[in-house]
């Protein structure tokens, strides 16, 4: 026999297993214990689905009093079940996840902690939800935070950078972006970040045009490539920053970047920066302009407020309002508070009003 019909034999000789299975596959029926399904098979094709439901005292591990399932390649889409109709099933929470039963349903009397997704926080800050006789009481709300931002503005002539596109942002979340070819932040720069802090979104330095090459010139006008500026008392050149000697001291800043061309300002945690991120050196021995650090919050000495309980210095942020204890000198059955709001570094205190209303005073 030659090599090829020996080939043809074996072909025809191996199982079919050995060259491929077939895409799909069929499935036993289920076994389903205190219900029935139909219809009422040994086997079931791929793609074939089935009804079924639960004996009085029962209930399906899904939504419904029946429920349709489907062979998927060997296996059914949820596996047939019925559980005790006290048990609970899996809850949908909107922005909320919580960690899954591996058995796939909750037993009575069972509680689960539900955790609200980045930029989203518990309503009335209620986080538990409790299995009780077969449904779930106080089940959780997911709502966006008031500190949450929604997408950074647009920038001109920049891009967002390490950062896909999202909707919301979670409070003190940073971006980065980058300017254009030909564009600049403040500095000489092309990159610069905003901030979202108290669901604003800071702002960040503008990209704009870089100086062309005039009469042959190099851009700026400057030699050697380097920029240069006006001072007003004649034009200098930006120089290395040991050329400017003491280095410029910015309140609640610090220096966080050491460049020989420039040097690189951060403002303190709870304080927004107001000007150029980096300062250099011009020739004439002057320093570019310094940035300040502005303070995103209030103050409050307690102390100074003869209608405030006296708990000493109170911090609150800049765009939200705090609770604080009246004396309650008219009030000894129940406590009062003043609802202090901080805008733009500036407080305002409301009249004291009982501990369910202080918000609306």
């Amino acid at each position: 026999m030659s090599i090829r019909y020996l080939g043809l034999v074996l072909l025809i000789w191996f199982p079919a297993p050995l060259y491929g299975q077939s895409a799909t596959q069929s499935c036993s029926a289920p076994r389903l214990d205190g219900g029935f399904f139909a219809p009422k098979q040994e086997t079931y094709s791929h793609g074939t689905k089935l009804t079924y439901t639960c004996n009085d005292g029962r209930k399906p591990t899904v939504k419904g009093w029946w429920v349709t399932s489907t062979c998927q390649n060997g296996g059914w889409s949820h596996e047939p079940q019925c559980i005790d109709e006290q048990a609970c099933i899996p809850l949908d929470i909107p922005n909320g996840k919580y960690k899954k039963s591996p058995k796939g349903w909750y037993d009575n009397k069972q509680s689960i902690y539900i955790k609200c997704d980045k930029g989203y926080e518990s309503k009335n800050r209620d986080a538990t939800a409790i299995c009780s006789n077969g449904t779930w009481t106080s089940v959780p709300v997911c709502e966006k935070s008031i500190e949450t931002c929604g997408e950074p503005p647009k920038i001109p002539h920049a891009v967002i950078i390490h950062q896909e596109y999202q909707e919301l942002f979670a409070a003190d979340s940073e971006v980065q972006y980058e300017c254009e070819d030909g564009y600049s932040v403040e500095g000489g720069g092309t990159k610069d970040s905003i901030t979202c802090m108290s669901g604003n979104w800071t702002e960040g330095s503008t990209c704009r045009a870089r100086p062309g090459p005039v009469n042959g010139g190099s851009a700026g006008g400057g030699t050697g490539g380097r920029p240069t500026t006006s001072t007003g008392s004649g034009t200098s050149h930006i120089v290395e920053v040991k050329n400017c000697g003491q280095r410029p001291v910015v309140s609640n800043g610090d220096i966080v970047g050491d460049n020989k061309m420039f040097l690189k300002y951060q403002c303190a945690a709870w304080y927004k920066r107001v000007g150029p991120e980096r300062v250099m050196c011009y020739s004439n021995g002057m320093w570019s302009e310094v940035p300040i650090c502005k303070a995103t919050f209030c103050s409050v000495d307690t102390d100074t407020y003869p209608a405030l309980l006296s708990v000493g210095v109170q911090i609150i942020k800049d765009g939200e309002t705090g609770k604080l204890r009246c004396v309650d000198q008219d009030h000894w059955l129940t406590d009062h508070y003043s609802a202090v709001r901080c805008t733009n570094g500036k407080v305002n205190l409301s009249r004291c009003c009982g501990a369910i209303e202080w918000l609306f005073c």
